[in-house]
C-alpha cells in the first residue's frame, strides 16, 4: 500500500503501482525464443483406436487382395465336392492374416482378459495364524507369524495342527 502524504495525489499513486509492476521486471530466466512444443501427447484410447483402425485395413487389403481370388470349378484342393471352397480360401486367408497381425504386435491390448506380466514386487507374506503381515518364521516349524503373542501360541500347536497351517497355505512339509 503506498504511503499516505500529504501530497499523495493520482500520480504519485501511479507511480508507484508502475515501479511494483511485475509484469515491469526484467526476467533473465525466460528465453524469448521459446515456443510451446506442437507434438501433444496422444492418450491410450488414441492409440488402441489407431491400432485397430490399422488393423482393420490390413485386413479389408488382405480380403481384396490378389491372394483371395476365387478358384475355378474343378481345381484346386476340393474340386467341385464343395460348392463354397471360395468363401473357406477366403475365410482361411483372413485368419492367417489375423493371426501374423497378432504375433507381429504382441498379445492384442484387452481389459476382459486377466494375463499380464509378473509382478517385480517380494511376495507378500502373512502370518498363518493371524493373517496379518508377517516378519518372523519359525525355524522348527516353518509357520510364518508376526509378533510373540502368536509365536507363543505357535510354541503350543502339535504336530497335526501345523500339518494344517502348512496346508492351508499350499507349503505341505513333512515334519520330523
Amino acid at each position: 500500500m503506498a504511503p499516505i502524504t500529504t501530497q499523495s495525489d493520482e500520480s504519485n499513486h501511479m507511480a508507484l503501482l508502475d515501479k511494483l509492476d511485475m509484469n515491469k521486471i526484467h526476467k533473465p530466466f525466460r528465453n524469448p525464443n521459446w515456443k510451446p512444443p506442437q507434438r501433444r501427447n496422444k492418450t491410450v484410447k488414441q492409440i488402441i483406436a489407431e491400432a485397430q483402425r490399422k488393423e482393420a485395413s490390413m485386413l479389408n487389403t488382405q480380403n481384396n487382395s490378389g491372394a483371395t481370388t476365387p478358384q475355378p470349378a474343378g481345381s484346386g484342393a476340393h474340386g467341385s465336392l464343395n460348392p463354397n471352397a471360395t468363401q473357406e480360401n477366403q475365410d482361411l486367408s483372413r485368419l492367417v492374416v489375423e493371426k501374423n497381425l497378432r504375433a507381429a504386435n504382441g498379445p492384442a491390448v484387452t481389459y476382459t482378459g486377466i494375463a499380464a506380466a509378473p509382478s517385480l514386487k517380494p511376495k507378500q507374506r502373512y502370518c498363518d495364524i493371524t493373517g496379518l503381515p508377517a516378519k518372523y518364521t519359525d525355524p522348527k516349524t516353518g509357520l510364518r507369524y508376526c509378533n510373540k503373542e502368536v509365536y507363543a501360541i505357535i510354541k503350543t500347536l502339535g504336530t497335526g495342527q501345523v500339518q494344517e497351517y502348512l496346508a492351508a497355505r499350499g507349503a505341505n512339509t513333512v515334519l520330523k
